[in-house]
């Protein structure tokens, strides 16, 4: 099965966090990541000090981004759909990149994975996987 991955799961399959082995399981299949939220990603590793660079390059080399992880453009269309989600998912206070993922999601018609438990308590057309 292919997947959409928000910002947190891939954030949690990089740094082997708790959730990891279940993106890593999921990603199988084959996944799908925003650019959006490829960017959020990058910020958090340069906000640790670390070059993005580097990272999008071992990415690529070991076959993660381009080959198992397809990198979306962001759409307007993708823009309409997280603007309509913002009235959906204000009371969860998701962000920006959140709604980008679940339309992207939705667009796609695919699940999103995610570790944001928050993401339980939503109903917008998407199946939401929390990973942990």
């Amino acid at each position: 099965m292919r997947v959409v991955l928000d910002a947190s799961a891939f954030l949690a399959y990089l740094n082997q966090e708790p959730g990891a082995e279940e993106v890593a399981r999921q990603m199988v299949g084959g996944g799908f990541i925003s650019a959006v939220n490829l960017a959020e990603v990058y910020s958090k590793v340069a906000e640790w000090g670390q070059d993005a660079h580097l990272l999008e390059e071992a990415l690529v080399r070991q076959g993660v981004l381009g080959g198992v992880v397809e990198v979306v453009p962001f759409r307007s269309e993708d823009a309409l759909a997280a603007a309509a989600l913002r009235p959906l998912t204000k009371v969860q206070e998701l962000s920006l990149g959140d709604r980008v993922c679940l339309a992207l999601a939705h667009r796609l018609k695919l699940p999103v994975l995610t570790t944001d438990a928050a993401w339980q308590q939503i109903a917008v057309g998407v199946e939401i996987q929390v990973v942990r």
